[in-house]
């Protein structure tokens, strides 16, 4: 059944405000949110999702943001995955976007969902395809029907929402929480503009700076050591990367951490102390 008229507008409205909440948060410097004791004891950071239903709410309810106003929860990749529709094989991960940008307006400052591939994908309208099946396609046909000839209105919609989502998240002290890491930063290839500069049409396109940021998968130890120093971090902590274990290291800077699988993980890091990488390592615990 094709959602009403109200319930659509409701969604518009919603990612708009969203998208406000975006651009309004108090911690934003640039593109990057900034968390100090002042504004944060704990962060809950999360890895990739891909429509996982389930796991989506498993973090909602371990978050429990209502019950600790100072905590904080890192959210990306939600798009392309999960079930999908059975009447037309429709992804529904546009339900888990939904209710990440409603998690958002509920939790202003609390809530954090910084951008990834997919969404860029979805954003710049690049074709992703995985076991042969176009995923921009199927998203849309899950679009369809839920909302019939009101999809393109509520696509429409996300769009700033995705758009202004924060690039990443800086943690006191010394850790940097991004989609993944570019490619040949230790060749001076990267553009960290775009980390404190305001982002413009060009930035969303194929190649540019943010492009390789979401996408890139250069972990050798000397770029990942970098990264980690042009934006004054010691440890990268990401996702994008599938992890059949549910984490990764696949250097010492880094760590990764996924949440698509039944070993889905996430790290809840006090924030002010000093982290080393084995020790954000060992705070490394399983959704349920």
């Amino acid at each position: 059944m094709v959602a009403s008229i109200d319930y659509i507008e409701k969604v518009v409205g919603m990612f708009a405000d969203a998208a406000h909440a975006n651009r309004q948060t108090a911690t934003r410097t640039g593109n990057v949110i900034e968390l100090t004791p002042e504004v944060a004891t704990e962060v809950m950071i999360t890895g990739d999702l891909h429509g996982n239903r389930r796991n989506f709410n498993l973090i909602r309810r371990i978050a429990a943001l209502s019950q600790y106003p100072k905590r904080h929860l890192i959210i990306q990749e939600v798009c392309h995955g999960g079930p999908t529709y059975a009447e037309n094989g429709g992804c529904m991960s546009h339900t888990v976007l939904e209710d990440v940008a409603r998690l958002k307006t509920q939790f202003p400052e609390q809530v954090h969902f910084i951008l990834g591939n997919h969404e860029l994908a979805e954003l710049a309208d690049y074709p992703i395809q995985k076991n042969k099946q176009m995923l921009n396609l199927l998203f849309r046909l899950g679009l369809r029907q839920m909302y019939g000839d009101a999809a393109e209105k509520v696509r429409s919609a996300m769009f700033p929402f995705i758009r202004t989502a924060p690039l990443a998240v800086r943690i006191a002290d010394g850790v940097f929480v991004a989609h993944s890491i570019p490619a040949g930063v230790d060749r001076g290839q990267f553009d960290a503009s775009i980390f404190s500069r305001e982002l413009d049409d060009e930035d969303f396109l194929e190649r540019s700076a943010l492009f390789e940021l979401v996408w890139g998968r250069d972990y050798r130890e000397e770029n990942a050591r970098a990264f980690a120093e042009l934006v004054g971090a010691r440890l990268i902590i990401g996702g994008h990367e599938p992890c059949p274990e549910g984490f990764g290291t696949p250097n010492g800077v880094q760590v990764i951490v996924d949440c698509c699988g039944p070993k889905a993980t996430y790290v809840m890091l006090p924030v002010g102390p000093k982290h080393e990488h084995e020790q954000v390592v060992d705070r490394i615990q399983r959704l349920g």
